[in-house]
């Protein structure tokens, strides 16, 4: 997120109105002591103007890791999540 900010060449206060929120809470998103609320993806993906998609993935595949990431199974069971993922979507 900092990356993407800074590459927009905005500063923290001018994200923290867009999403109608403080600078610090914008601090903690970008140090990822703060999980991003899904409710700004459309927000940001508009601020930053990059694919509202791929920066729902990256959302996405940040909670997920957040789950399993200290699991020793972690990749067999993210596997298998992809294989019912398939099967389900069919």
């Amino acid at each position: 997120m900092k990356q993407l900010r800074e590459s927009k060449g905005l500063v923290l206060r001018q994200v923290a109105a867009v999403l109608n929120v403080d600078t610090a809470y914008v601090c903690k998103m970008e140090k990822n002591d703060k999980p991003v609320s899904k409710t700004y993806l459309a927000k940001l993906a508009s601020l930053y103007e990059v694919d509202l998609k791929m920066l729902q993935t990256l959302w996405l595949a940040d909670k997920v890791y957040d789950v399993v990431k200290d699991e020793e199974m972690a990749i067999k069971a993210m596997q298998v999540a992809e294989l019912e993922i398939i099967n389900n979507s069919k």
